[in-house]
């Protein structure tokens, strides 16, 4: 449009400005003193309606005159003189400034607010479209006029957004007490079992929703404050204020809550584990703080507030997210590097969960893949120490050489130890799996499964493929499963070693049996355990403790079953005395002995100890019965009977149940 287009919108007044169709009055030609004694007296609602209503018509005129200019095509032809109700345009928003500067109104009014924000919008729009004529000097004046006012306006907006997003007020979760309610977590530390670490367990649920706590009005304001903020070009400022108020928040509510992890890596790295345990749960808290509540309250916060801006709301939370979490990982890595012992293992696997669920937490849109893939490559490092730990379990049974027998064939440290962190690992089961699987993809060679002899006192068995921890036994031959198969096969072949400790056959029985017991009751009593072995191995456990049981017994029992023998005391339907006499003495000789060693033997299992009796007395009590009541008759009576019968069939019975105790107990007789 040529210069005679804008003629045509427009005439001429007397002095060549340029004149609204508009008949202009020129009250409206607002002055700073007459906005300042308006402000004075905003009592007066009249007065206040006649400068609302004629600050509203002097923004009109400025839109229309901002469509026609902007419709120029040939720039370089400049501007007749500009119309006055550009500066007067210039002084209400700078009046309006300073009356919201005066009296703190910005945010109480919502048609004052929605007024000046337009008006913002409208004199950048104006400042850029009068740039375009910078050649011409006529404008300068005008253009020098609206640049300051929409500077002044910028610098006000920035103040205000800053203070919307630090008002307390607005943001309950800046509370202790408020933002608890999201971030309780259990922090069950005391140790359920004396060999298995404390284990953090789930977070009490919390309404995340709530954070953070902003009211429908702030983030309305908050809104179009950055709007025309970035309209105007001040984007880089509204960013900056964003960035530093958000981060400064998170930072806050954490020391707060004091959950704040602040370690180098050398603390970490050369810390004793009793502290660095306790470091590790402040840390495990505050990802899932962090995962759970903050990240997603962070990412809605951020989609109300640059809602029209996408590209803008995925850089500024990116930027948010990567300061926190390269914290995160810092402390994992230097976590990773420390020296790695088994207590160790439960803590490191809680790490890897909380960075596996921190992942999708940070995904989608708003996070960059990098950021996403160096959280994954921390956890993999986390889940590569756990594997190293678990792994490390086979050189703890290797190096395991007790020279000494454990007394009466008790159940040996070494298996509650490794039998009670297998148990506990498997509640890891899905976790550990992930771990190995990872491993294993990284390095074919990796998991070692050695060649290891099922040991298990193997005479007894037809051959070796019967021992129950054979991988054809197995559900699931993941590389986990495989592990713990190899594990079971080393404690078994380290039990057999200790076994032939013991110079008693039946003593090694007792604790070949007492060890098998306990591993089968720990596999049975646990779901997770039981899922990796399955029922196929428990069965053919069964059938080996069984088989201890049989050898024991054929061991100890045998002896005396002998001397209950019946062949060779009668001949022609006569007693052999002397012999009989010596099946008598000898039997209460044998069983003495036999009471006086294995009532001093332990079975702690009540239920094995119970079998174990009671298959004792079906042996031996109705034997024993039978060859008294048969040729007590034979002896003479009296004392002489007492002499060589000792113990009644009750007596036997009574003192059966006192074996397997881990006590002496007295030979006590029992008067007929």
């Amino acid at each position: 449009m040529e210069k005679s287009s804008l003629n045509n919108y427009n005439s001429f007044n007397k002095n060549g400005q340029i004149q609204s169709p508009r008949t202009r009055q020129t009250t409206i030609s607002f002055s700073n003193d007459t906005l300042d004694q308006q402000s004075e007296h905003s009592n007066r609602e009249n007065n206040t309606d006649n400068l609302l209503g004629g600050a509203h018509q002097v923004s009109e005129d400025v839109n229309e005159f901002i469509g026609v200019i902007s419709a120029i095509d040939d720039k370089s032809s400049g501007l007749p003189e500009i119309p006055d109700f550009v500066k007067s345009f210039s002084e209400i928003i700078e009046s309006k400034i300073k009356r919201y500067n005066s009296n703190g109104r910005f945010g109480k009014i919502e048609e004052d607010d929605l007024f000046f924000m337009e008006s913002v919008r409208r004199i950048s729009k104006l400042t850029n479209v009068l740039s375009e004529f910078s050649s011409d000097t006529n404008i300068n004046s005008s253009l020098d006029q609206t640049s300051v006012a929409l500077q002044h306006a910028m610098v006000f907006l920035e103040e205000e957004f800053r203070a919307l997003l630090e008002d307390s007020r607005n943001d309950q979760s800046s509370d202790p007490q408020n933002f608890h309610k999201f971030s309780s977590f259990n922090s069950k530390n005391q140790q359920e079992h004396s060999d298995r670490c404390s284990i953090q367990r789930e977070p009490d649920s919390g309404d995340s929703d709530d954070y953070p706590a902003y009211s429908p009005e702030a983030l309305t304001k908050l809104r179009e404050i950055a709007t025309t903020m970035i309209s105007a070009g001040y984007e880089t400022e509204c960013c900056q204020v964003y960035y530093l108020s958000r981060r400064n928040a998170i930072r806050n509510q954490m020391m707060k809550l004091e959950r704040e992890v602040i370690l180098n890596m050398d603390d970490v790295v050369k810390m004793p584990w009793e502290v660095l345990e306790t470091e590790i749960s402040r840390w495990i808290n505050m990802v899932k703080t962090w995962s759970e509540i903050i990240f997603p309250g962070e990412k809605r916060l951020g989609e109300s507030v640059f809602s029209d801006y996408p590209q803008i709301r995925q850089g500024l939370l990116s930027n948010i997210v990567r300061t926190v979490v390269i914290q995160l990982l810092d402390f994992s890595e230097a976590t990773a590097m420390a020296k790695r012992s088994a207590e160790k293992l439960f803590k490191y696997l809680d790490m890897y969960e909380a960075l596996q669920n921190l992942i999708p937490a940070i995904s989608g849109e708003s996070f960059s893949d990098d950021l996403m893939a160096e959280v994954s490559e921390a956890a993999d490092r986390i889940g590569e120490s756990a594997v190293s730990i678990f792994c490390d379990l086979e050189n703890s049974i290797k190096s395991d050489a007790a020279r000494t027998p454990v007394p009466g064939g008790a159940v040996h440290p070494l298996t509650r130890y490794v039998m009670n962190y297998l148990k506990y690992a498997c509640e890891y089961k899905d976790t550990l799996e992930k771990v190995f699987t990872k491993q294993t993809e990284l390095d074919k060679n990796y998991i070692n499964i050695p060649a290891v002899s099922n040991n298990l006192s193997t005479q007894d068995l037809e051959r070796e493929s019967e021992s129950p921890h054979n991988l054809d036994t197995v559900v699931h031959t993941t590389p986990f499963a495989i592990q713990v198969v190899t594990l079971m096969d080393l404690l078994d072949a380290n039990l057999g070693r200790k076994a032939n400790l013991y110079k008693d056959p039946s003593l090694r029985n007792v604790f070949l049996m007492n060890n098998g017991r306990y591993i089968l009751q720990k596999v049975k009593g646990s779901n997770e355990i039981r899922q990796v072995m399955g029922d196929t191995w428990c069965r053919r456990r069964s059938t080996v403790v069984r088989m201890y049981h049989k050898n024991y017994q054929r061991e100890t029992w045998n002896r005396v079953l002998q001397c209950l023998n019946h062949d060779g005391l009668l001949i022609n339907g006569k007693a052999n005395k002397p012999l009989l006499k010596e099946r008598f003495k000898i039997f209460t000789t044998i069983f003495e002995e036999i009471h006086r060693t294995q009532s001093t033997w332990v079975v702690s299992d009540e239920q094995l100890q119970s079998e174990l009796r009671i298959s004792i007395s079906a042996v031996v009590i109705p034997a024993y019965r039978s060859f008294v009541g048969r040729f007590k008759q034979y002896l003479d009576s009296g004392k002489q009977a007492d002499k060589y019968i000792k113990y009644q069939p009750e007596d036997i019975e009574s003192l059966i149940e006192g074996l397997f105790e881990g006590n002496t107990t007295s030979m006590g007789r029992r008067k007929t």
